[in-house]
């Protein structure tokens, strides 16, 4: 049975909710803390939340090949580092990786006995309610992550396991059932590509997406 199990999902998907909620209840999961060039934010633990480095630190990693992924995003570097999944693997725990696709498609490369699981949001609209409702980012920025989340699930055929996050009960009882039980999701490999080919349809065709378009002067 899998020992490592990589989680994704568009930003707004609720990812972190399930993944955090998950290794609470479940003291045989672990997740995987990564290593980060950013700067420690007020309320933020060395260790807890991330591995707080700096970028001669992290380059000096990545040269020695001790990052088994690693990738820059706004500036700043993030990565999995080989050690901490050999840390939580000796414990004889399950390792969650909560990485992006980028991540996911360079530790399968490596680890091909990891089991990798994408998180859905039910449609592209309610994504975007949700990127609002965090209340955190200027529109640009919203519509940045919207366009990121778009690229995701063109990739979205890379992984095992879909499952879709309407109802966050659901979606935790089967992230619970792939993880903790071993079993397959609900969806079919084919029935979660679908649901991404679905997606990225509604990407041209929405009305809210044609607005938003327009007001960030793409036509």
């Amino acid at each position: 049975m899998s020992q490592v199990f990589i989680v994704s999902a568009p930003s707004g998907t609720g990812k972190t909710t399930l993944n955090t909620k998950l290794a609470r209840e479940n003291s045989c999961v672990e997740i995987s803390i990564s290593h980060t060039t950013r700067t420690m934010r007020s309320g933020e633990i060395q260790g807890q939340s991330y591995h707080f480095v700096d970028r001669d630190v992290f380059q000096q990693m990545i040269l020695r090949g001790e990052m088994l992924e690693w990738a820059e995003v706004f500036g700043n570097l993030y990565g999995t580092s080989k050690q901490e999944i050999d840390r939580i693997t000796k414990d004889g725990k399950k390792v969650l990786l909560e990485i992006d696709v980028q991540g996911a498609r360079s530790v399968l490369m490596q680890l091909s006995t990891a089991t990798s699981i994408f998180i859905l949001p039910p449609s592209v609209e309610e994504l975007w309610r949700r990127l609002e409702n965090r209340g955190t980012d200027r529109l640009d920025d919203r519509w940045k992550r919207l366009m990121t989340a778009k690229h995701e699930i063109e990739v979205g055929y890379l992984y095992e396991h879909f499952l879709i996050n309407d109802d966050r009960d659901k979606a935790f009882d089967e992230l619970k059932k792939v993880i903790i039980e071993g079993k397959h999701s609900s969806l079919t490999h084919s029935e979660g590509v679908k649901l991404c080919q679905n997606l990225l349809e509604e990407f041209d065709t929405s009305p809210l997406l044609h607005s938003l378009r327009e007001k960030m002067g793409e036509f």
